[in-house]
């Protein structure tokens, strides 16, 4: 094997995408000594998406104070790359860490995550991804675009910034104040979830549980993307009301649609294009891919069959390294996965097996790439 490209997600819950390409490279030098291993750590958008990227490619990671969920002062970052790229995770302005026992997406504000983007643009940002993932918010991103100049009026004719409990407040938004310094830039944002801004499959309804929101909330907040999708549409002229994967991270997805002129892509797709991973891939001898479980699922945009499907153009054999194995997999064979392996060498609960999942996948990866010695 003369060369050998790692690119899997994090098993969730167990083991991160870098810790994974350690993993798997150290096994294949082990069997191939003078194999070029190149390895692409993969993250959702959320906490850990920058250093994802500064661990594929060459960048440095910034600093700077932004407001907090809450608007208190904190310190933040992002990542910045050669080609006047910048990648931000909005969870390292507006995770739910970030909030410790305050959860409540009724007053969290995605504020931060606009300044993020200002001070990237001021250091020089033209394209920017935004990572989506892990947010404590519920306000459709009126606080990021407040952030960058919009502004939101109320009955009394009054600006201010919208949190989730008050979109319902909102009678008028006017875009024409936004900041200038926006002009130009593209922002690509980063979402795996296509579930739409409002709706039983809404962004209340399915996540603003896990942010604190108790039952009578959850119809509250859902009320108020409701009507905020509304607003949006008459004086921003989008239609969000149906977009697929308006409701990530407390409809940040529309917002930044609506507000920010983004585009939404499939995070896999994201990265797949910024590591220029056509051109990496080309005179692979296979390529190591995984995730925590694949399913069915994963044939909705997961990493696995985003890698099957780029890497099937060149006809580069993908192995897939999976924590479970479950139902309704015939189809990814179909996707560029040549081979599928549980790392778990017998079946126990998952609350057994995660404490054993850096050695399990070593194992695993190390007979795997016995048997590729004996058929080079």
């Amino acid at each position: 094997m003369k060369k050998i490209v790692c690119i899997p997600d994090s098993y969730k819950g167990t083991l991160s995408s870098i810790t994974v390409c350690e993993v798997m490279k150290k096994v294949i030098h082990h069997h191939f000594p003078t194999c070029d291993v190149i390895t692409i750590p993969v993250a959702d958008g959320g906490e850990g998406s920058v250093d994802a990227f500064l661990s594929a490619m060459p960048g440095e990671k910034v600093f700077t104070q932004v407001h907090n969920p809450y608007f208190e002062t904190m310190d933040a970052f992002y990542g910045r790359f050669d080609d006047h790229l910048a990648v931000i995770e909005m969870a390292s302005a507006a995770g739910l860490p970030l909030v410790s026992d305050r959860l409540n997406p009724s007053l969290t504000s995605t504020y931060g995550v606009g300044e993020l983007i200002l001070d990237a643009i001021d250091h020089g940002a033209k394209r920017i991804i935004v990572g989506l993932g892990g947010s404590a918010t519920n306000d459709a991103g009126c606080g990021a675009a407040c952030a960058l100049g919009v502004k939101f009026f109320n009955q009394e004719g009054e600006t201010f910034i919208p949190v989730g409990a008050t979109l319902k407040d909102i009678v008028r938004i006017d875009t024409s104040m936004a900041d200038k310094r926006l002009e130009g830039i593209s922002i690509t944002t980063m979402c795996d979830i296509d579930n739409p801004l409002y709706g039983i499959h809404g962004a209340a309804h399915i996540f603003s549980p896990q942010k604190g929101a108790n039952p009578s909330m959850v119809l509250e907040l859902d009320e108020g993307l409701r009507h905020v999708s509304s607003m949006i549409e008459r004086w921003c002229h989008v239609d969000v009301s149906t977009l697929s994967g308006g409701g990530a991270a407390g409809g940040m997805g529309a917002g930044m649609v609506a507000f920010f002129k983004s585009m939404l892509q499939m995070g896999i797709e994201t990265i797949l294009d910024v590591v220029k991973f056509d051109e990496l891939i080309q005179g692979a001898d296979c390529i190591f891919t995984g995730e925590g479980k694949i399913d069915s699922q994963t044939l909705r945009g997961k990493v696995p069959v985003g890698v099957g499907r780029r890497a099937l153009k060149q006809h580069i054999p993908v192995i897939a390294m999976v924590g479970a194995i479950g139902e309704g997999i015939d189809e990814v064979y179909h996707q560029g996965i040549s081979a599928i392996f549980s790392i778990n060498p017998q079946p126990v609960d998952f609350s057994v097996a995660k404490n054993h999942a850096y050695e399990n996948l070593q194992l695993s990866m190390d007979n795997v790439v016995r048997l590729l010695s004996i058929m080079k």
